[in-house]
């Protein structure tokens, strides 16, 4: 490799919060260097919704930098985990999916993910390769090297215990098959978000045990979506989907709190982190406005996913919407017959696509973020006549026009 080792853990080490152990990865990257082998870097996802969101994708970023030192990517669908459900977080027990569910997911991801990663430099693997060939005497061999009460450290398992929550016992599983993952492809180095740490670290504990070096974990902040404040996430209805439109994509960055858009550009952007620090002086000084910045960050965001031509014309339409106040000419559009019964906004809302399910058309609401016609909603309840012709606002990004005919 060309890239010495402090040079390539610099880079690792961007953004990251701990490295377990860092000591660890120097060596092995001194002795990939030293032997031409590449090391082998592994991150899972398990395939639980169809879209990936931004958030996804810190994850992404950092295996794409492992890649641009040289080193082997494996992308890991976690086809057979995903149907058990990863209990990480979680207060109650996780509906499990389908295979069906779990496969359609499955490619919808594998599509997306080339968007960020090389595919040349990509395996993309799935561990029910290996995990459905274990049998039932393999998998009570796997659950005897842990005990129940080291599972109870975790947080999530130790307060559902305490409080006598159910915890059924295929989610002891969940972490001792997914840390078998590292042994069935013998990785060097895992990534994964701060929440999976514990998981994570079963990799390590099960590689000793099959008389592997264990495996350097990496773990990345869990980035905060468009309130500043949650976990990225659809169901709280925060996310930047890497599926969305140009200018939906462009619309969310700009939204975001100045704050907030220092954390995207040190996670989710290509500019050093010295050009970072940079353009926080220029902020700081009154040399750079704020809003600049971020159509910066939109123009890298949305061209990573749709292209250059897109981030320009994204970035177009939003400064004429913007600095105008203008509706756009041009907005999805949505005819339905003429219904006898009037209807409820925010099942309109989704009904016509603007937003992902009813719950969060109510959010929306309760936010004071919907206009109809150009007024403002606070009745979450509100009823529209199912005839004529409405304009529906969501936020300042998403629009549709709703049509009423017989």
């Amino acid at each position: 490799m060309t890239v010495s080792v402090a040079e390539q853990l610099e880079l690792i080490k961007r953004g990251t919060v701990e490295i377990l152990v860092e000591k660890e990865l120097e060596e092995k990257l001194a002795k990939s260097a030293r032997t031409g082998v590449p090391l082998k870097v592994k991150a899972g996802f398990d395939p639980t919704a169809p879209d990936l969101h931004v958030g996804h994708t810190v994850l992404l970023q950092k295996m794409r930098q492992f890649q641009q030192l040289g080193h082997e990517v494996y992308f890991l669908i976690g086809d057979f985990t995903g149907m058990i459900g990863d209990p990480t977080g979680k207060s109650e027990t996780r509906k499990a999916l389908t295979r069906e569910d779990v496969l359609r997911n499955a490619e919808t991801y594998k599509e997306q993910v080339f968007k960020i990663l090389d595919p040349e430099q990509t395996r993309v693997v799935f561990n029910s390769d290996w995990l459905s060939a274990l049998s039932a005497g393999d998998m009570i061999g796997l659950a005897a090297k842990y005990t129940v009460a080291r599972m109870l450290e975790r947080d999530d398992f130790g307060k559902r215990f305490a409080t006598q929550m159910p915890i059924s016992i295929h989610e002891f599983l969940y972490p001792l098959i997914q840390g078998y993952d590292s042994v069935a492809l013998k990785a060097d180095i895992e990534l994964g978000g701060t929440d999976q740490k514990f998981n994570l670290l079963m990799g390590r504990e099960l590689q000793r045990e099959w008389g592997q070096v264990p495996q350097t974990v990496l773990t990345m902040p869990l980035l905060e979506g468009l309130d500043g404040v949650n976990k990225m996430s659809k169901s709280l209805g925060n996310y930047i989907g890497i599926n969305e439109s140009p200018d939906e994509i462009f619309g969310k960055v700009m939204s975001i709190s100045d704050e907030l858009m220092l954390r995207y550009y040190e996670l989710l952007s290509d500019l050093s982190l010295a050009g970072i620090e940079a353009m926080r002086q220029e902020i700081k000084s009154h040399a750079l406005h704020p809003m600049d910045a971020k159509k910066r960050l939109g123009r890298e965001i949305v061209g990573r996913y749709h292209g250059q031509a897109a981030a320009g014309e994204a970035e177009e339409h939003f400064v004429k919407r913007f600095r105008d106040n203008q509706t756009p000419d041009e907005m999805p559009e949505f005819s339905f017959p003429v219904e006898g019964e009037p209807v409820v906004l925010y099942k309109l809302l989704a009904r016509a696509g603007i937003v992902t399910s009813n719950s969060e058309g109510r959010r929306a609401i309760q936010q004071g973020g919907v206009k109809v016609n150009g007024e403002k909603v606070s009745d979450e309840n509100l009823e529209l006549a199912a005839t004529g012709e409405y304009v529906l606002q969501v936020g300042k990004r998403r629009f549709a026009r709703v049509r009423f005919a017989g």
